[in-house]
C-alpha cells in the first residue's frame, strides 16, 4: 500500500488534472480510507454533498490495488451512481493518472446474470412462451410501476432491435442499450441465475457475456458492483464475486434495506401451479401432488388478512407448505436428466422453478420468531384521495419472509476477514454513527472494531440556505389538507418556480401537482409522466420549471444552481403505520428494553429526510429554502432528533421572512 503522502499527491494530481482543487474534506477522508486500510479496521466516513468522495475512495482503492493479491470491491446502492463510477469517474482517473501510475490499471463491472444478453436464449434455447413470467414479477420486479403490456407487434419490434444489438454489442450489458426496453422484452433474451444452466453445461459458455464480465473481474484491480451482489455472497455464500479483503460501500445509508430486500423471497398459490405446470410441460413428470399442495395453500390461506403475520404460520398453513415441499422433491428427483443430456434450456427453467419452491418451502418451515418475520401481500390499488396504496383484500395473497435483522448475517459474511469501508452523505445520525452501525452489525458483543469520523461539507450551509418548519400547519393525515396545498402556492409563487417538491406518496405528489397546475403560472412536471432522467433533464433546463415526485426523488438527484433554489418536503418519511418489517423490528427492540419507534421508524426517517434537504445545496454558489410542512418536526419531542441529522440551514418558522428571501431568489 501506498503511504499516505503519495495517495494526496496522486488524489491532487488527478484532481487538478481534472480541472479541479482537492479540498479540505476530500483530503481528511481520503487519508481515513488508507489508514482503515493499512490497519483492516472498519471505518464509516459521512461525506457531506461537495466533499467529492467518489474520488476520495477510488485513489487510495487503485493505490491499494497495485499491490494487493486481491482485487478492491466498490458496491452502490443505485445504479446511477454506478453508472456515474464506472462512465465518468473511472476513465477520467485513469486518464489523468496515466502517468503516474507504475501500471495500467484494471477496473470491472460485476452485475448479476439476468444484466446480460443470454447467447444460448438468444439462440433459441430456452422456450418461446414467457412461463415463469410469474415467478420474475414477484420476486424481481420494482416495488412500484412495472412494465406495461404494449400491443405484440410493438414487443416484437423490442425483440427485434435487442437481437440486432446483440450481433454487435461487446458487452450484452442491459445498460449499454440505447434506448432501453420494456423488461417483457428483455426476458425474452436474458434468463435469471437460477436459470442458466451454468459454464459447464451450456453449449454457448464460451461467448457468454455474463462469464466473460466476470473472467474480466477475476484479472481486475477494481471491481463495481451492487448491494444486491454483496448481498449474494454474504448471505447465500455464492462466489458471485472474485475472492477480496477490502470493499468501499457507496451510499451505505441503502445497505441495510437493500440486503434486506434481496434476501426476501415470496411464496404463492400461483407460483407452485406455474412451476407444475413448467416441470409437466417441459419434463414431462408427474405433478399432481405438486397441484394438490397448491390447493392446500389455497386454502390455508383463505381469510388471511395483508400485512404482518405477528404468530408466524398456523398448524394448516405449514401442512401445505410441508406438502409442497414433499410434492417439488419428487419432481426434482424424477425430472433429473441423464448424465450425458443434451443441454434442454426449457427442462433448466423448469427444474429452478421447482427447486426455488424447496428451497422456499423449507426456509418458511424452519424460520423462528426470533429470526425471521412473515407477512401477507397482496396487489393494491390507490384509493381515490388517499396517499397510500390499499391491498385488494379479494385477490389472493403472496406469503413473504425476510431476516428481522441482517446484522448477524453481515457481521459474518461481511465484516469477517475484511476490511470494510462504508461511506454516504447521511451515514449518521446527529453525531452518531452507532443506529447505522447497529444495523450492519458493528455494535454489541463481539462486534469488530470500527472507527466512524464525518469529514464535513465545503458549503457554509447557514449563510447558503433557510431551513423553514411550516409549525402553523395542522398535523399532516392521509389526505392532502387545504391548507397545505395552499403553503405550497404560496411558496412556489414566491420563488418563480424552480421548486423541488418531495411526496412521501405517488397519491399525494400526482393530486398537488394536478391542483396547483390551475392555479400557478409556471410549467410543473410529475414523476410518472416521462423517465426520471427526462423529467430531470428538462427541470435543471428551465429555471422556472417545477417537479413533483416520491422517494426516487429524494435521493441521487443533482441540480446545482438556480434551478433548484426551492425544496418542498411534505412529511415526515416515517415508515407506514402498516409496514411489516418495520413493525415486526419495533416490537423486537421493544422487547429487549429499547424504544421500537425511536430507534427504527425515527431513525429511517431521519436518514430519508437528511436525503431529501439534501437535494438544496449542490455547489458552494447554491442559494435556497428548504420547506418541511409537517409541523411535526417543530412540535413533537422527536423533532429535535430529526432536525440533528438535517444540513445546518439557517432555521426560521416565519413565512414572510421565507418568502422574502424566496422573492429575492426569483429575480437573482
Amino acid at each position: 500500500m501506498a503511504e499516505e503522502s503519495e495517495v494526496i499527491a496522486l488524489l491532487d494530481a488527478a484532481v487538478s488534472a481534472m480541472g479541479g482543487q482537492s479540498r479540505p474534506g476530500q483530503h481528511e477522508m481520503a487519508k481515513q480510507v488508507v489508514r482503515a486500510m493499512e490497519t483492516g479496521e472498519h471505518l464509516l466516513v459521512q461525506a457531506g454533498t461537495g466533499t467529492g468522495k467518489s474520488m476520495a475512495y477510488l485513489v487510495p482503492a487503485l493505490a491499494h490495488a497495485l499491490d494487493s493479491e486481491k482485487p478492491v470491491v466498490i458496491s452502490t446502492a443505485t445504479l446511477a451512481l454506478q453508472a456515474q463510477i464506472v462512465g465518468r469517474d473511472v476513465p477520467r482517473l485513469l486518464k489523468s493518472l496515466k502517468n503516474d501510475l507504475p501500471r495500467e490499471m484494471e477496473v470491472a463491472l460485476v452485475k448479476g446474470r439476468s444484466n446480460y444478453v443470454c447467447q444460448y436464449k438468444l439462440g433459441g434455447g430456452y422456450p418461446d412462451d414467457d412461463e415463469g413470467t410469474l415467478f420474475s414479477i414477484e420476486s424481481d420486479a420494482p416495488a412500484a410501476g412495472g412494465y406495461s403490456d404494449g400491443p405484440s407487434s410493438a414487443l416484437g419490434q423490442e425483440v427485434v432491435r435487442l437481437r440486432q444489438w446483440a450481433e454487435r454489442t461487446e458487452t450484452g450489458d442491459r445498460d449499454d442499450l440505447t434506448p432501453g426496453v420494456s423488461d417483457k422484452a428483455w426476458r425474452q433474451v436474458s434468463v435469471s441465475a437460477m436459470d442458466c444452466l451454468g459454464s459447464q453445461k451450456c453449449p454457448m459458455a464460451s461467448e457468454c457475456f455474463s462469464e466473460m464480465a466476470r473472467a474480466r473481474a477475476a484479472d481486475a484491480d477494481v471491481i463495481i458492483t451492487n448491494h444486491a451482489m454483496l448481498a449474494v455472497s454474504a448471505f447465500e455464500g455464492l462466489a458471485v464475486l472474485p475472492d477480496f479483503d477490502t470493499v468501499i460501500i457507496d451510499e451505505a445509508h441503502e445497505l441495510q434495506d437493500r440486503v434486506t430486500s434481496s434476501v426476501t423471497r415470496p411464496l404463492s398459490v400461483n407460483m407452485v401451479q406455474t412451476a407444475a405446470s413448467a416441470a409437466r410441460k417441459h419434463c414431462a413428470v408427474g405433478v399432481d401432488s405438486l397441484n394438490q399442495g397448491a390447493k392446500a395453500l389455497q386454502r390455508s390461506l383463505e381469510g388471511v388478512p395483508t400485512g404482518l403475520m405477528a404468530r408466524g404460520l398456523n398448524e394448516e398453513q405449514e401442512a401445505a407448505i410441508n406438502q409442497i415441499a414433499e410434492a417439488a422433491r419428487v419432481v426434482l428427483s424424477d425430472s433429473k436428466p441423464e448424465a450425458n443430456a443434451p443441454a434442454d434450456g426449457g427442462r433448466q427453467m423448469a427444474r429452478s422453478q421447482v427447486m426455488y419452491l424447496v428451497e422456499q418451502c423449507t426456509k418458511m418451515l424452519e424460520m423462528t420468531e426470533e429470526r425471521e418475520v412473515i407477512w401477507a401481500s397482496r396487489p393494491g390499488h390507490f384509493s381515490p384521495g388517499e396517499g397510500y396504496v390499499q391491498p385488494d383484500e379479494s385477490s389472493q395473497p403472496t406469503l413473504n419472509v425476510a431476516p428481522l435483522s441482517v446484522a448477524g448475517k453481515l457481521r459474518e459474511g461481511l465484516f469477517d476477514g475484511r476490511t470494510v469501508i462504508l461511506t454516504s452523505a447521511t451515514l449518521a445520525i446527529g453525531a452518531a454513527f452507532e443506529p447505522v452501525a447497529g444495523a450492519l452489525g458493528l455494535v454489541g458483543d463481539g462486534a469488530p472494531t470500527w472507527n466512524g469520523v464525518d469529514v464535513g461539507s465545503p458549503f457554509d450551509y447557514p449563510k447558503q440556505g433557510i431551513l423553514y418548519v411550516a409549525k402553523h400547519l395542522p398535523k399532516p393525515g392521509r389526505q392532502m389538507s387545504q391548507e397545505m396545498i395552499g403553503e405550497i402556492e404560496d411558496l412556489i409563487k414566491a420563488s418563480g418556480g424552480g421548486a423541488l417538491a418531495l411526496f412521501t406518496s405517488r397519491r399525494a405528489a400526482e393530486e398537488a401537482a394536478e391542483i396547483l397546475r390551475s392555479r400557478l403560472d409556471v410549467p410543473i412536471l410529475c414523476q410518472g409522466e416521462s423517465s426520471m432522467k427526462a423529467l430531470v433533464d428538462q427541470f435543471s433546463a428551465e429555471p422556472d420549471t417545477c417537479l413533483f415526485g416520491t422517494m426516487t426523488l429524494w435521493q441521487g438527484v443533482d441540480v446545482p444552481g438556480n434551478a433548484c433554489r426551492l425544496v418542498i418536503i411534505d412529511k415526515i418519511p416515517f415508515p407506514r403505520p402498516d409496514d411489516p418489517l418495520s413493525s415486526a423490528r419495533s416490537r423486537d427492540v421493544a422487547k429487549h428494553g429499547g424504544n421500537g419507534f425511536m430507534a427504527v421508524a425515527a431513525s429511517h426517517a431521519a436518514v430519508r429526510l437528511a436525503q431529501g434537504a439534501g437535494r438544496l445545496i449542490r455547489s458552494v454558489n447554491d442559494r435556497g429554502v428548504v420547506a418541511v410542512l409537517d409541523s411535526r418536526l417543530a412540535t413533537e419531542r422527536y423533532g429535535s432528533f430529526l432536525r440533528a441529522s438535517l444540513p445546518p440551514l439557517w432555521a426560521t418558522p416565519d413565512k414572510p421572512t421565507v418568502l422574502a428571501a424566496l422573492e429575492r431568489l426569483s429575480e437573482g
